[in-house]
């Protein structure tokens, strides 16, 4: 019984081997397109932490009650209390200051 258990552990130890080996030589392939989402879902997510950090820091702006979100590089900023016309610039400017920002809708944002 011995004999059998040890030929089985070396039958399974070189099945695996010789699999590791062909799948070694298979190139890994993805899908162009693919690449390019997870760079803009990655870009678009860096974009929107950094504009609600420097919102949240900026004086003078409630950063907390403003929502932002990006998409392919447009940042949309948006609020459920009213912001001041003042507010809503400085807002816009921090946003568009950004890098990889390439438009700013403040259409949502709520003026006073």
């Amino acid at each position: 019984m011995k004999k059998f258990a040890i030929a089985a552990a070396t039958a399974t130890a070189l099945t695996l081997t010789m699999a590791n080996a062909a799948f070694a030589q298979q190139p890994l392939t993805v899908a162009a397109g693919e690449v390019t989402k997870a760079k803009e879902a990655t870009s678009d997510t860096w974009i929107t932490t950094k504009v609600k950090s420097d919102l949240l820091t900026e004086k003078g702006i409630p950063g907390t009650d403003i929502k932002v979100e990006t998409n392919k590089g447009v940042v949309s900023l948006s609020s459920t209390v009213a912001v001041t016309e003042a507010q809503k610039t400085t807002a816009v400017n921090i946003a568009k200051n950004i890098k990889g920002v390439k438009a700013v809708s403040a259409a949502g944002l709520k003026a006073e």
